[in-house]
């Protein structure tokens, strides 16, 4: 199974974002890291992946298949994306939210293992002591690791996650990051995130692919794209690439003069 993106092109209105984009075969099992500046269009491209907004050009083929051709339904089962901030109206607590998301997938009638389901991915994420609480008296990086639990549960092909550590402490960054790595392994999906923080790119990430100005300037093994001089441009940075004595990569970052 692979993802691969060709010419995708997507505006809002007249404002082009995305030009002519392609990304090459990302892999089952593969986790990438998609890098890039405030305004770059990482959440243009992800909502454009997932078939929630609609594209003047270009084409996203999953697995030999071009997901123009699938329905609404299995494009939504099989291509999951979570955006940067969850919010949910619905009084639910957090057992039924996660409980809700699964049985969307597969019919309303609860079985048996469905909740050792639910109770699996709480366990996994540790959220379980979170079950019985309601999700409006969720902290915001509570509510994201909710939000992490309703895709995970539903074991999509393709999961696209919008700065998934935003609103987490490092613990939990951490602790998150290990957890994304392990089931997409695991489980063969295709996971690509949008982060921040390049040195976690570097940490948990196979690739990366750097977007700026509406166009993927490179995609490579991590390690490569880590030392190219196009990042720090992107970015307005001047950057140094070390290794750490136990050889994990460091990315050192300072301003440009006049920057």
């Amino acid at each position: 199974m692979s993802l691969s993106v060709t010419n995708l092109t997507a505006s809002y209105g007249s404002h082009l974002v995305l030009k002519e984009l392609s990304i090459a075969n990302l892999e089952k099992g593969s986790f990438t890291a998609l890098l890039g500046p405030n305004a770059a269009g990482k959440s243009t491209l992800f909502k454009s992946i997932a078939g929630l907004i609609k594209t003047q050009s270009g084409d996203v083929v999953l697995n030999d298949k071009n997901l123009k051709d699938y329905s609404k339904i299995e494009r939504a089962r099989d291509v999951i994306y979570l955006p940067q901030s969850f919010y949910s109206s619905l009084a639910l607590s957090v057992f039924e939210s996660v409980l809700v998301s699964l049985k969307q997938k597969s019919g309303w009638r609860v079985k048996p293992e469905d909740i050792q389901q639910v109770a699996e991915i709480l366990a996994l994420l540790n959220i379980e002591h979170l079950a019985e609480k309601n999700i409006s008296e969720l902290s915001g990086g509570q509510k994201q690791l909710v939000a992490l639990a309703r895709i995970l549960v539903v074991k999509p092909k393709v999961i696209l996650l919008d700065e998934p550590t935003s609103a987490l402490d490092l613990h939990h960054q951490l602790s998150i990051l290990t957890v994304i790595k392990k089931l997409t392994i695991e489980r063969g999906l295709i996971t690509i995130a949008a982060l921040h923080d390049v040195n976690l790119a570097a940490k948990f990430c196979d690739q990366i692919i750097l977007l700026d100005k509406g166009v993927i300037q490179t995609q490579g093994d991590a390690h490569k794209v880590l030392a190219m001089p196009i990042l720090g441009e992107a970015y307005k940075v001047k950057t140094l690439l070390e290794t750490g004595s136990k050889g994990q990569l460091y990315l050192d970052a300072e301003l440009l003069e006049g920057a």
